[in-house]
Parts: C-alpha cells; structure tokens; sequence
C-alpha cells in the first residue's frame, strides 16, 4: 500500500503504464442510451445543382477521382462523415465524360438524381442508369463510369467508408487493365424506380416502406441497407426511432421531418439525415404524395445484434 495514496495518484501511475481507470470514463464508453456524434442536417438540391455545374467548369473529370460534393454532418464537421457510420456525397458527370475505374473495400450505392442512359460498369458489365434507379457496387468489384446521353447525370452515393475510419482496413485500387465494359441486363445490379413505386403503391395505407434486396431476398450488402417510403399527401408518418442511422433522399413529392427538436423542410432532390436513436416522422404536404429513398446502417446493426426500433404510442 501506498501512504496517503489517491484517485489522482492512481490515475497518474497507471497512466504511466499506458492504462486508463475504467471507472473515470465509464459514463462515456458505456452511456445509458445511443449517443451520435452526427446531428439532424439537410442538403438541399437547389443550392448544390449550382455547385455541381460550378465543379464542372472548375474540375476536369481527368483530373479528379470522381466530380463529387461530400454532405458533411455538422455535428462530426469532417470527411467522410453524413451520419457516424454511413457517407453520402453528389456525383455529377457531362455528357462524353468518363469516369476512371477502381475498386475499394468499401460497398457504394448510387441512387440516380437527375439524367437517363449514362452507365456504370462493375466488372466489366454496363449497367444504365435511369432517373430514380439504384444501382450497387458490391466491395472490391472494379467499376467505372461513362456518360452516352446527351445531358449531365447527377446521382446520390452512398457508401460506408466511416467505418472504415475505425477499422483501417480500407483501400483503393486502380483499375489498370480492367474488361472494356460490355452491355448486360444483369438485374442484381438495378433496381428501377418504377418497380420500387409500383410496390408502394400497392400496399395499404397512408405510409408504406418497402425494402430494397438482392434477388435471394437477402439485404443488398452486409453493411447498408435501402428501402422507399410512401406517404400520402396530407398525411403523416409514424413516429419513431432506431439504432440505425439513416440517409434519406426526396425522389418526389415536398413535406417536413420533425427530427428531435429540428424540423427540416424538404422537396424533390433533397437529402436530409437522421441520427440513431432520434425520434422522427414525416408529413407529406397536400399538394402530392411524398417518395422518399432512404439507405442506412441497419444490414450491419443486425448482423451485430445491435439493432433496435421503437414506433411511438399513439396520441390519445
């Protein structure tokens, strides 16, 4: 024992010894409920079309990876970081623009803005991409870009990369040598918006969701998962919470989520997120019914059992 030993001299010796006391700090490794860094934040299309053409003037394609704008989480306030776990960024490519091939560890998703009859290549095989379509990139497959039509293609990326802030096993890889792309109606790759839509729109009620799967039925990748929300005009949905982190893009339609104590406007183009563990509820306004894309981290919360959802009681 150590005379007139204390807390402060414990701390100080271990500390010498590259050891931290468990109980000083226990409060903010295990806290009684999710704590996000990420806060409710919204992206909107009008102000970032602008940017998009800007970029275009300023940034050859050949000089630039990809012509993207990151949505930055003001509660995280770095790259690549839209909620804790999951990134979005907007995608703009010209009409004879190629984007360069490579693959990395990290799944990416596009969610097809604006623009029809550009394609993305994943091994070799050329998907189009249509307005409203989702199309996947499996981890580490080779992918590339090009645009055939005649306007700009804009689209959402989604992508897991902050994870990869914490388990540093990411990495690129250019696409030397990579197959020409070669036309194919590969399906596992695609998901048309009008299928999507015609599935919300044949199930009952004022608010609908439908999930995104691979052609098994299984979730499209381990670490993100996709759906589209329907919600009638005039109408609201329920409102809730879970431990997944949410992005969620307006494919058509305007209303607002009231997010924990922000409520954010939103139209068509718009991006907005929603941290875990934050109660939240949309209400489409009256002048059409809403559609809303939305991907997450849920595919990777379950996997771990640490996924989680509650729907509010109803006001009486």
């Amino acid at each position: 024992m150590i005379a007139h030993d204390s807390y402060e001299l414990l701390d100080a010796d271990a500390r010498r010894l590259n050891a931290d006391p468990a109980w000083l700090v226990m409060a903010q490794v295990s806290p009684g409920e999710p704590a996000p860094h990420a806060v409710p934040a919204i992206w909107r299309y009008a102000d970032f079309r602008p940017l998009l053409e800007r970029a275009t003037q300023v940034v050859e394609a050949s000089k630039a990876e990809r012509r993207v704008l990151m949505l930055t989480n003001p509660g995280i306030a770095r790259f690549p970081f839209t909620t804790d776990t999951i990134y979005a960024g907007l995608q703009i490519i010209l009409p004879g623009e190629t984007a360069r091939p490579h693959r990395h560890t990290a799944f990416a998703l596009r969610f097809i803005i604006e623009g029809d009859g550009a394609y993305t290549a994943v091994d070799g095989v050329k998907v189009t991409m249509m307005s409203g379509d989702l199309i996947l990139t499996p981890s580490f497959t080779y992918h590339d870009h090009g645009n055939e039509s005649a306007t700009p293609m804009v689209w959402l990326d989604g992508l897991d990369t902050p994870l990869y802030q914490h388990l540093p096993v990411h990495f690129t890889e250019a696409g030397v040598g990579t197959p020409r792309p070669r036309n194919s109606a590969d399906e596992r790759l695609r998901s048309p918006w009008s299928d999507m839509q015609a599935r919300l729109d044949a199930a009952p009620g004022s608010w609908a969701v439908c999930a995104y799967t691979t052609p098994s039925g299984a979730p499209i990748s381990r670490t993100i998962g996709a759906k589209a929300e329907r919600i009638d005009a005039g109408t609201s949905s329920p409102r809730r919470r879970e431990t997944a982190s949410t992005i969620y893009h307006v494919r058509a339609g305007s209303g607002v989520t009231r997010v924990g104590d922000e409520t954010l406007a939103w139209q068509r183009g718009d991006t907005f997120a929603v941290p875990a563990w934050t109660w939240f509820a949309h209400a489409a306004g009256d002048d059409g019914d809403a559609y809303l894309f939305r991907y997450d981290d849920s595919a990777l919360l379950e996997h771990l059992g640490a996924y989680r959802s509650e729907v509010a009681a109803a006001a009486t």
